[in-house]
C-alpha cells in the first residue's frame, strides 16, 4: 500500500422501519470510513531491510467482508485496490440514490458520514427530505409522512476512537510521538420523529478497534528490538490457523526468494552447477535469460561436464573445435553485426558437448534414420569420397568428379577436365584439389564448377594428396629451445606420385591469377620445366626409390610411405629430409601423423603396424596381429585403428601400443572404414557395419546383400557410402539427426578445420611468395596493355571515315579539279 493511500471501511446501507400510521422504510447509506494509515518503517529506508514493504498482497487480504455485533455488514478495502477489482454496487431507494464521485454534477453536494450523523443529531424535521439529508433526490415523493405524535430526544452516539474501552489493553508502552486517536464521527446518527431510540450505524467490536488501533500497534512494534519483534511474530504465527499460514506463505515465498545463480560469484555458481546432469542444465537454462547467459558461457562447467561424461579427449581436439567456432563467429560478425542487447553466444565447449552427446546417442538410438539412395558414376568404381561443408564430393576412375546434395541426392555439379581416373581428393571451404592418372593436379571452384588452375610436374599418376592448413605447432631450435609458431603461413598442397617423388604447392587464394600448365598430350614438353615456371610450385621432394603410396601432413611435418618399404619424415617449409624410417619388410600402404604425441604410424603389406618417434626416428612399437596387408589406418585422439585384407579391424592404444579390441565379423578384405571416439564404420564384400569402438561390439548393419562397398565417410549427423549393386554404383546417405538437431556441429574426421582466416601479413617472405606477387603484377600489366590496345583500336575505328563521309570527300575533290 502506498504511503499516500489509506485503508477504509465501506458500510452497507442501514434500514430502519418506523411504524406510526403508515409504515415508512428509510435506507441510509454512509460514506466509506477512512482508517488511519500505517506509519512508514524507521529509517534508514533500505528496501533490502524491508522486502515486504511493497510486496503485493493477495486479493483475499485487500478486499474482505466484516460483520459487526449488531448485524451490520462492511467491507474492508485496502487503499491500493483498483476500482476495476471492486464490484460496483447500486445503492438507492424510492426517490433517491447513492451518488458516486465520478457521477456528481457541478451543483451536487455530497455529505460524508460524519457530517450526516451530525446533521441528523441536530435537525428534527418532519418531512422526508430532512430524513434524506446528504442524499441526492431523484424525484418527488408521492405521499408525505404525517407529523409524529411526540418528539423524541436524540441520543448521542458514543465516541469511537482508537482508545475505546472495547479495545484490548496493549501490553506495550506507548511510544513517544504516537499519533492521537482519530474520531470517526462526532455526534449521534440521524433520528426520525417519534422513532425508537436511535441506533448507531455500527457497534464497535474487536475487528474495528483492531483496525483503528493498528497504527499504534505498528508504531509499538517498530520500536521493539529485533529479537522481541521476532518473538512477537512467532507467537502470533503459533496461534494462527493453517489457512492463515498458507496465505502468509503465498506472500512471503516470492518476496523472500533469492536468485542465487545471479548473486553468487561465478566460481561458486560454476561449482554448484557442476553437480547437475546435462538434462537438468538444459532445463535450467530455460528459466530466464540471466540463467541462460550464465550457463551457456561457463567454460569450466562444460569442460568438467565433458570430462565427467568421458567425452573429453585430451584437449587438443577440444581447442581446435573452439578455435573453429570463434573463427566462424568473427566471419559472421563482419557480415551481420549482432544486436547490442542480444544474449551472449554459448561457449564452444557447450556446442562441442551437444555435438558429442548427439553423436554418442543418435547414431545408436535412432532406429530409422532418414535414408536416401541414388545412382552415381554409372558402373565405375568410386575412388575417392569426401564430405565437406554440406557437400558430398565423389571421384571415379571414369575421369569425373561429382558434387551432390546430402539432403536430396541431387547432383549439383559435375567437374570435367581430367583425362584419367581421379585417385586423390582434398577440399578446403569452396576449393577442391584433385590428382589424377593424367599426372596433373587441378584446382576447382566448388561454387561455379570451374577449373581455375592446372599444375603439372609429376611424371606419373598423382596417387595421394593433402591440404596443409596453418596451425600452431611446437618448433625446436638449436639449444633445445621450443617455440609456438603458426605453420605454414598460408595453406599448402602436398602431392605424392608414382614417379617416386612428392611436390609442395601453394594453395591459390580466391582472386589470385589462374595458372594452367603444359598440355599433357604434348609429349615434347618437360613437366619438370613447367613446374619450375609455375609460381605456385614450392618444393620437389626426392628420396623415395619407388612409388609414393600414402602421405599425411600437419604444420611443418610431412610423413610419406612408399613401395620402397620406407617411411620418410620431411620439413615441408625447407624441404629437408629429416628421417628415413626403416623397418617394414614389404610395401607401405598407409600412414597417419600423430603430431600431439610426436609420432607417426605406418601400415604395410608385411601385416604389421609400426609406431615411429618423430624426435629421434626410432620405432617405438611394432603392432602385430594382422595376417595380411594393412592397407588402411585411422587415428583419433584416443584410438588407432587398422584395417587389413584379413577381414579384421584392430583397435590400438596409440600411447602404449596395446591391442584393445579385434573387430571380426566381415568375411572379406576391408575396403574402407572411418572412425571417431564412439564408433567405427567399415565396409567389405556384402555389407557395411557399425561398431562400438569402446567395447568392440557390432551396433548395426547399415548395408547388407550388396556386391561391395567402395568408400564410406561420416561427419556429424551425416553418413555417406559408395557401393556396387548389380553392376551399378550407388551412393547411400543417412541422416541420424532429428528436426531438433539443426545446430548439430560435426567434427571433421582428421580434426583439421578450415574456418580460420589467413591474412597476407602472415605470409612468409620467400621465393614462392615473390613469384606469386610477380605473377599478379604481370597479369595486371597484361590487362592494362589489353585495355590500352582496345582504346587504340577504338580511336582508329573513329578515324576511319564512314561511307557518306567518303562520298563527300570525293565530291569536294572533284569540284576542286573543275
Amino acid at each position: 500500500m502506498s504511503a499516500n493511500q489509506r485503508p477504509y471501511l465501506v458500510l452497507q446501507p442501514s434500514v430502519s422501519t418506523t411504524k406510526v400510521i403508515t409504515t415508512t422504510t428509510t435506507t441510509t447509506t454512509y460514506a466509506p470510513i477512512p482508517l488511519p494509515s500505517l506509519p512508514p518503517p524507521l529509517s534508514p529506508k533500505d528496501p533490502k531491510l524491508y522486502p515486504l514493504l511493497d510486496a503485493p498482497l493477495p486479493q483475499s487480504l485487500r478486499h474482505f467482508p466484516l460483520v459487526f455485533p449488531n448485524g451490520t455488514h462492511a467491507t474492508f478495502r485496502d487503499g491500493d485496490v483498483p476500482e476495476e477489482e471492486v464490484e460496483s454496487e447500486y445503492v438507492g431507494g424510492s426517490g433517491w440514490k447513492m451518488v458516486r464521485k465520478e457521477d456528481q454534477g457541478e451543483n451536487t453536494t455530497v455529505v460524508g458520514l460524519s457530517e450526516a450523523v451530525e446533521r441528523f443529531g441536530k435537525k428534527r424535521a418532519l418531512n422526508t427530505e430532512s430524513l434524506m439529508e446528504g442524499v441526492e433526490v431523484t424525484g418527488g415523493l408521492s405521499s408525505s409522512v404525517p407529523p409524529p405524535r411526540k418528539k423524541a430526544r436524540g441520543t448521542a452516539l458514543p465516541h469511537i476512537s482508537t482508545s475505546n474501552g472495547a479495545a484490548p489493553p496493549s501490553p506495550l508502552p506507548s511510544p513517544h510521538g504516537s499519533p492521537p486517536p482519530e474520531t470517526i464521527w462526532p455526534s449521534a446518527p440521524p433520528s426520525g420523529a417519534s422513532s425508537p431510540s436511535p441506533q448507531a450505524p455500527l457497534q464497535p467490536d474487536l475487528a474495528l478497534t483492531t483496525l483503528l488501533a493498528l497504527p499504534n500497534l505498528v508504531s509499538h512494534f517498530a520500536n521493539l528490538p529485533p529479537q522481541l519483534q521476532s518473538h512477537f511474530l512467532l507467537t502470533l504465527l503459533r496461534h494462527s490457523s493453517l489457512p492463515v499460514l498458507r496465505t502468509l506463505y503465498s506472500v512471503l515465498t516470492p518476496t523472500l526468494a533469492r536468485d542465487f545463480i545471479t548473486l553468487l560469484p561465478p566460481e561458486l555458481v560454476s561449482h554448484v552447477l557442476s553437480y547437475l546432469p546435462f538434462s537438468t542444465l538444459a532445463r535450467a537454462s530455460c528459466v530466464s535469460k540471466a540463467w541462460r547467459a550464465i550457463i551457456d558461457s561457463d567454460a569450466v562447467l562444460w569442460r568438467d561436464l565433458l570430462k565427467s561424461t568421458k567425452i573429453w579427449f585430451g584437449g587438443d581436439s577440444e581447442d581446435a573445435f573452439a578455435h573453429s567456432i570463434y573463427s566462424r563467429r568473427r566471419r559472421e560478425l563482419m557480415l551481420n553485426p549482432r544486436p547490442t542487447k542480444s544474449l551472449p553466444l554459448p561457449h564452444p565447449y557447450k556446442i562441442l558437448f551437444k555435438s558429442r552427446h548427439l553423436t554418442r546417442t543418435r547414431w545408436v538410438n535412432n532406429p530409422e534414420p532418414k535414408h536416401v539412395s541414388f545412382p552415381a558414376h554409372g558402373s565405375s568404381v568410386v575412388t575417392c569420397l569426401i564430405f565437406s561443408h554440406g557437400r558430398i564430393i565423389s571421384a571415379s576412375d571414369d575421369h569425373s568428379i561429382k558434387v551432390y546434395s546430402p539432403a536430396t541426392g541431387e547432383e549439383l555439379l559435375q567437374l570435367k577436365g581430367h583425362e584419367g581416373g581421379v585417385w586423390a581428393l582434398a577440399a578446403s571451404k569452396d576449393t577442391l584439389v584433385s590428382g589424377s592418372t593424367d599426372r596433373t593436379v587441378r584446382i576447382w571452384d566448388l561454387n561455379t564448377g570451374k577449373c581455375t588452375h592446372i599444375f603439372g610436374g609429376h611424371t606419373s599418376t598423382v596417387r595421394c594428396l593433402a591440404i596443409v592448413k596453418p596451425e600452431w605447432v611446437d618448433v625446436e631450435y638449436e639449444g633445445g629451445i621450443v617455440k609456438k609458431e603458426k605453420w605454414p603461413k598460408r595453406p599448402l598442397i602436398v602431392t605424392g606420385s608414382r614417379d617416386h617423388s612428392l611436390r609442395v604447392w601453394t594453395l591459390p587464394r580466391e582472386g589470385e591469377p589462374e595458372y594452367r600448365s603444359y598440355n599433357p598430350d604434348d609429349h615434347e614438353s618437360d613437366p619438370a620445366e613447367d613446374a619450375e615456371e609455375n609460381p605456385y610450385h614450392r618444393l620437389h621432394l626426392e628420396g623415395h626409390e619407388h612409388a609414393v603410396r600414402a602421405l599425411a601432413a600437419r604444420g611443418r611435418t610431412l610423413v610419406s610411405g612408399s613401395y620402397d618399404c620406407t617411411v620418410r619424415i620431411w620439413d615441408i617449409i625447407t624441404g629437408k629430409d629429416k628421417w628415413v624410417l626403416v623397418g617394414h619388410t614389404q610395401k607401405v600402404y598407409s600412414v597417419v601423423l600423430d603430431l600431439p604425441r610426436q609420432q607417426a604410424c605406418s601400415g604395410s603389406m608385411d601385416g604389421t603396424v609400426r609406431v615411429w618417434n618423430l624426435q629421434n626416428g626410432e620405432c617405438q612399437h611394432t603392432l602385430s596381429g594382422h595376417t595380411s596387408l594393412v592397407g588402411l589406418l585411422g587415428l583419433s585422439p584416443s584410438h588407432l585403428v587398422s584395417a587389413a585384407a584379413d577381414s579384421t579391424l584392430r583397435i590400438w592404444d596409440p600411447d602404449s601400443g596395446e591391442l584393445k579390441h579385434t573387430l571380426a565379423a566381415h568375411t572379406g578384405a576391408i575396403t574402407c572404414f572411418q572412425h571417431d571416439e564412439f564408433k567405427v564404420l567399415s565396409g567389405s564384400d556384402g555389407n557395411l557395419k557399425m561398431w562400438n569402438i569402446r567395447d568392440g561390439t557390432v551396433v548395426r548393419d547399415l548395408l547388407t546383400g550388396i556386391t561391395g562397398v567402395w568408400q564410406v565417410v561420416f561427419e556429424g549427423r551425416w553418413c555417406v557410402a559408395a557401393s556396387n549393386r548389380q553392376d551399378t554404383t550407388v551412393l547411400d546417405v543417412w541422416d541420424f539427426g532429428t528436426d531438433e538437431d539443426e545446430d548439430w556441429v560435426g567434427e571433421p574426421p582428421n580434426g583439421i578445420y578450415d574456418d580460420e582466416e589467413f591474412s597476407d601479413e602472415e605470409e612468409e617472405d620467400d621465393e614462392g611468395a615473390y613469384k606469386i606477387k610477380r605473377l599478379i603484377e604481370v597479369k595486371r600489366d597484361e590487362e592494362d596493355e589489353e585495355q590500352e590496345q582496345a582504346d587504340v583500336d577504338a580511336m582508329d575505328q573513329d578515324l576511319v571515315p564512314s561511307e557518306s563521309e567518303s562520298l563527300e570527300i570525293i565530291e569536294m575533290g572533284g569540284s576542286q579539279d573543275d
